[in-house]
């Protein structure tokens, strides 16, 4: 069985490489770090433009109908650009969602926005601390209105609708939970920006006072199609971080070449190849697993569960990890505001919790091996 992209795959990655290089260096991502701007606009517009945003989507919705490996080896771009777009919350959540469960009307009015950038989606799933867990779901929904709060919301501020989940039930069971679709520039939506991690990356918290939402799938049937979206967001999101394992241990790798001390290159000491070479065995290890998963997705097969929380464990390890080494064999300059390792790290870090934290991706997966056996 050959795992590897196609040649028209790999081009395709050659040449989402080569208009992220030129649209999003680390001087553009910084633009948005240091300024008001809570997205990059114009490289938005040109994700668009490049189909980038629409290469999962049909062609019958507005997008270029060519799969999720296409959408994989994107993802991989991305993350190696460490682009200040809202381009998981849309695309790997807010599509994925409509794709899975929305009704045709829905996917008409949402898919052809988000496919010509023009609509910005999200997924508000969270109500605080804790991991994804429908008795962690507060937010009431009666009548087609919901009440509560959502915290933190990815790219929330900045979004024109969101897939939310709410408790339409009482018997303490999975099915309590139902998925709802509400335009957030419509009335009883309140947005508020909240401090985070990454900057680049925005997380908010909206509230929902008697709102007007529509459904999205069936009552009762929330919580198995949140399952399904975050579990195709976790593949997604290990090609991401795949993506900048490999750019970070880059910038260490080439540093490590030009920086000179006691007369020779760092690169040459013990210690930091050391350093290097666990770096690309965890890099390695978390392609590896990712590459499985977008199998798994692409063919919608029966180990995508298994295969997609060792994704999401195996990537999120190996960018922590070569995030945090690129810092460490940059030595004092590595922790300035001045050198760019930072926002490798930072994302890093934000990218863990993301979809719920490590230990959580952890659990899943030992509680789906066993049923898998037991079966």
């Amino acid at each position: 069985m050959n795992f590897d992209f196609s040649d028209d795959q790999k081009q395709l990655r050659d040449q989402a490489r080569k208009f992220l290089t030129e649209k999003c260096s680390p001087k553009a991502v910084r633009v948005v770090l240091d300024g008001k701007a809570p997205y990059d606009k114009e490289l938005w517009k040109g994700l668009a433009e490049m189909g980038f945003l629409g290469v999962a989507i049909p062609e019958e919705f507005g997008g270029a109908g060519a799969g999720h490996l296409e959408l994989c080896v994107i993802a991989e771009e991305m993350g190696r650009a460490n682009a200040p777009v809202p381009f998981s919350s849309t695309v790997y959540l807010a599509a994925e969602a409509l794709l899975i469960a929305g009704s045709e009307a829905q996917k008409k009015k949402w898919l052809p926005a988000i496919a010509s950038g023009e609509g910005i989606g999200t997924l508000a799933l969270f109500e605080g601390k804790g991991n994804p867990s429908p008795k962690n779901v507060k937010l009431t929904a009666a009548n087609g209105v919901l009440n509560g709060v959502k915290k933190p919301v990815p790219d929330g501020a900045i979004a024109d609708f969101a897939v939310v989940a709410a408790r339409t039930g009482s018997s303490g069971r999975d099915s309590d939970i139902s998925l709802f679709l509400v335009d957030l520039k419509a009335g009883g939506v309140e947005v508020k920006s909240l401090t985070n991690l990454d900057p680049t990356r925005g997380q908010a918290e909206i509230s929902f006072k008697d709102c007007k939402a529509e459904p999205l799938g069936a009552t009762g049937e929330g919580w198995s199609i949140l399952t399904q979206v975050l579990d195709r967001a976790a593949v997604l999101c290990a090609f991401e971080q795949v993506g900048g394992s490999d750019r970070a241990l880059e910038m260490g790798r080439d540093y490590a070449l030009d920086r000179i001390a006691f007369g020779r290159q760092i690169g040459s000491f013990q210690a930091v190849k050391h350093m290097l070479a666990d770096m690309y065995v965890s890099a390695t290890l978390a392609r590896s697993n990712s590459y499985y998963g977008a199998w798994a997705l692409s063919t919608n097969a029966a180990e995508l569960p298994e295969a997609a929380a060792a994704a999401r464990i195996s990537a999120t390890q190996a960018f922590q990890h070569c995030a945090k080494n690129n810092i460490q064999v940059h030595g004092g300059m590595g922790f300035t505001w001045e050198f760019d390792c930072h926002m490798y790290y930072r994302r890093a870090n934000a990218m863990a919790l993301g979809l719920g934290s490590l230990s959580y991706w952890e659990d899943q997966l030992i509680d789906r091996m066993r049923k898998k056996n037991a079966a």
